[in-house]
């Protein structure tokens, strides 16, 4: 096929930068970070969706490195340090091929050695447990973007999956998308609820990111981007990069597991039970009603709208592979990037759009808020402002 043939031709010049992968939460989950036992060195498609031999093929050159840990955590800080620590030992166990990164230039750099840059996000307002100290620790450590909330709200920020609590971002978030702003911090709005996204792009100085998300003009799943949202990031410089979740990008899907859920709580489970009772129950009502198949035509369709809404400077990828345990037919594991590129051609995409949602987008926005960060620094100072003190101002 031509076109595949072509879209690998460009990977090895524009490689994928993509933004967001949970590698490191499940090699905490299946062998609690024993490498030898989840040696990336080697295919591991039998456990995981992320190797080295397939980040090779599927034309990745820089990886953000999701170092979330769950909201329920009971010390969350501790255990986001621990993943920070995951990732600095598959850095050192794997040299030849993973180079650290924490700026725009690093990334470059990586492209011409021929090694992936390795980045880290951190995934949830949780991780800095309302304290601005711990959020420029995390950033002393390489973590690069905060994506302020996960699926739960947190004291200062509303998520897309949980009842509205702040109304989007209280004072004292506010003043978090300012510190993130001044230490070089991206803002990253998956995840957040569309409140928290207007509020962040009221707030900040920076350009934002979207780490994993869709269009929710084209699948209506909180989780994904309204266009008023899109419309808004030519003028804030950000970068939406396109999900695969096929629950977040495919309405069948949305429609298919809002019914999955609603059997399991109508046989006395909670939707996220695994037991071997609850996934009986499950495994019936698929039985019955097969899973809907997303396919890189789907993810494909996003980018369409999201390039005619947002413009193709605004796009990138975030597959969020290991993070999910279903992928689109094409996309399976991270060797599946020419898939969707080879799709994207044939929908008449040029290369110098592909280059930019591929690489050069992602690269711009980290150096952006390198920019932002450099000029605040010399005009502002670290705030030690508290929760308590902003948001009972706040009322």
């Amino acid at each position: 096929m031509a076109s595949l043939e072509s879209a690998r031709e460009l990977l090895r010049e524009f490689p994928v930068a993509d933004g967001h992968n949970d590698l490191p939460w499940a090699l905490r989950e299946q062998v609690r970070y024993d490498l030898d036992a989840r040696d990336v060195a080697a295919d591991q498609s039998a456990h995981l969706h992320t190797d080295i031999p397939r980040l090779r093929a599927g034309g990745v050159g820089a990886q953000y490195w999701s170092v979330y840990v769950r909201t329920d955590s009971p010390d969350p800080v501790a255990a986001t340090l621990e993943q920070i620590d995951c990732v600095r030992q598959l850095l050192d166990r794997h040299p030849g091929d993973l180079r650290p990164a924490l700026t725009a230039a690093d990334m470059e750099a990586a492209r011409g050695e021929g090694r992936i840059a390795s980045l880290m996000g951190a995934e949830g307002g949780h991780s800095i447990a309302n304290s601005l100290g711990t959020l420029r620790g995390l950033y002393g450590l390489g973590v690069r973007y905060l994506t302020l909330t996960h699926n739960d709200n947190v004291d200062w920020a509303d998520s897309a999956t949980d009842e509205p609590k702040a109304g989007g971002l209280t004072a004292f978030g506010r003043e978090v998308v300012r510190e993130m702003n001044r230490v070089g911090m991206l803002v990253d709005l998956s995840h957040v609820a569309a409140t928290t996204m207007r509020d962040a792009l009221d707030t900040s100085t920076a350009p934002v990111i979207f780490s994993h998300s869709s269009a929710r003009a084209v699948c209506d799943h909180p989780r994904n981007i309204p266009d008023d949202v899109l419309e808004r990031l030519p003028a804030n410089g950000g970068v939406a990069m396109v999900t695969f979740v096929p629950k977040f990008v495919l309405q069948a899907a949305v429609d298919w597991t809002a019914a999955a859920d609603e059997n399991m709580r109508a046989h006395g489970f909670h939707h996220l039970d695994t037991t071997a009772e609850a996934m009986k129950v499950h495994r019936a009502f698929e039985e019955r009603r097969p899973r809907p198949v997303a396919t890189v035509a789907t993810v494909a369709d996003h980018l369409d709208h999201m390039r005619e809404v947002a413009g193709v400077d605004h796009l990138g990828i975030g597959g969020d592979y290991d993070g999910t345990a279903f992928t689109p037919e094409g996309l399976d594991d991270v060797s599946g990037y020419p898939n969707l590129l080879a799709e994207l051609l044939e929908r008449g995409w040029s290369k110098a759009d592909l280059a930019k949602l591929t690489w050069k987008n992602a690269v711009r926005v980290l150096g952006a808020a390198e920019d932002v960060a450099r000029g605040l620094q010399a005009t502002r100072p670290a705030s030690n402002a508290t929760i308590e003190s902003l948001d009972a101002l706040d009322g």
